[in-house]
């Protein structure tokens, strides 16, 4: 699946438009979380039923009606997503307060954020259609809504070159807003595939916060620190709110000015993580990583602004996907005492957070980091013996007989040559 966004440019009858549409969507999202917690519990509630129910609320009230079928069934299918979230938590017996006291398949249990008990949505910023109520120009720099909303057409603007894909690739539009305006996001659905060349090398990570990572060449990566670069600029506009009037315009621009300093913020994290991961699988043919619970990380206040601006996760996140794109192998390891263990002799060296410099008695001295970075690419290449799927989908057990430096050799001599 490929997602192309442009930014839509329209007039301010389209913009309340938009807004009623997305308005619609989150009412008929709550109304299908309240029919699922107030039915029987003999009646099963699953997302065809959901379906239906949002089939009766076009019925009863005029405003859902005037929205697209299809995109009012998407929006019902929002709050199956977040009651199927909940029961596959329950599954897998993920902590939380009470969570012992759910009951599969029943509504009437009791709301504990911790497992991920649907609640209800209020500030919904976006609305999706399927693959009606919309129609694209012929140059598709344009687009049309033509359901009963009012939306009308929207002039795109963006660099992305959707002439290349078929209409009938489009399996959904999505219409977002955002701080500085509306966006028009394109799912489509192909199948992104780049194979790169093979490049015979390998290499380990280790995130941190002093440096982005450092990996097992002795390299660092400067951490960018983007929010704490911003974080005074932001202090500053979020005093202007508390000093504007409570609902007036100067309040609610005032929050504009707020939301776009953070909205800033994300959008730098998520273009360096990109980048960042783009180039290291375009050089290696193996990725290693820690397979990192980052959500029990931040639970420690010392450090949870600074791990939550470094955006480990999203950083995994698009290493995966690259490593997907590029026919490369990432490979998640245990993150046990990479740290401690010593990296030529695998002697356990305790040492605090304090202390940045790995000295063994082998003889070892390395930076903490990059012995922690070597430790995650030995971790790679010795799980010989285990079952192992990559983000691109291969896999290797002990009944191939086959590592991971192997896998890479085998894939290098099989592609053809440039």
């Amino acid at each position: 699946m490929l997602v192309l966004e442009y930014k839509v440019k329209g007039k301010q009858f389209q913009y309340r438009a938009i807004d009623d549409a997305i308005r619609t969507s989150q009412f008929i999202r709550n109304k299908a979380i309240r029919f699922w917690m107030d039915a029987d519990r003999e009646l099963k509630v699953d997302k065809f039923a959901l379906n239906k129910y949002s089939t009766e609320l076009r019925k009863e009230f005029k405003f859902v009606a005037d929205l697209n079928s299809l995109a009012v069934q998407s929006a019902a299918e929002r709050g199956w997503f977040a009651i199927s979230r909940f029961y596959d938590n329950c599954k897998s017996k993920r902590t939380g307060k009470k969570a012992e006291n759910a009951v599969l398949g029943s509504p009437q249990v009791e709301r504990f954020s911790k497992t991920g008990y649907p609640r209800f949505q209020k500030d919904c910023r976006s609305a999706e259609y399927k693959t009606s109520g919309w129609k694209l120009h012929p140059s598709k720099r344009r687009i049309t809504f033509t359901d009963k909303k009012g939306i009308g057409e929207l002039k795109l603007l963006g660099k992305w070159d959707l002439q290349t894909y078929d209409v009938k690739d489009i399996k959904r539009v999505r219409l977002i807003r955002r701080a500085d305006g509306y966006y028009a996001q394109f799912c489509v659905g192909v199948d992104v595939v780049d194979i790169q060349p093979k490049t015979g090398t390998e290499i380990g990570l280790d995130v941190g916060i002093e440096s982005f990572y450092s990996d097992s060449n002795g390299d660092h990566e400067p951490n960018p620190k983007f929010l704490r670069t911003a974080e005074t600029s932001i202090k500053q506009s979020q005093k202007r709110i508390y000093k504007k009037v409570k609902g007036s315009s100067g309040r609610r621009k005032a929050r504009i000015v707020y939301a776009k300093k953070h909205l800033k913020v994300s959008r730098q994290r998520n273009e360096h993580a990109k980048r960042i991961a783009r180039n290291v699988c375009k050089s290696n043919d193996l990725v290693a990583y820690e397979n990192l619970r980052v959500s029990n990380m931040v639970k420690n206040h010392c450090l949870a602004k600074s791990i939550s601006d470094a955006s480990w996760y999203l950083f995994r996140q698009w290493i995966e996907y690259f490593a997907g794109k590029f026919n490369k192998i990432a490979v998640a390891v245990p993150p046990h005492y990479t740290s401690q263990n010593c990296s030529s002799c695998g002697v356990i060296v305790k040492k605090s957070l304090s202390t940045r410099t790995h000295k063994c008695a082998c003889g070892c001295e390395l930076h903490r980091d990059v012995n922690a970075a070597v430790n995650i690419l030995n971790l790679a290449r010795a799980r010989d013996g285990q079952s192992q799927s990559n983000a691109n989908g291969l896999v290797t057990s002990t009944l191939l007989g086959e590592s991971l430096v192997e896998q890479v050799a085998r894939m290098k001599l099989e592609s053809p040559r440039q």
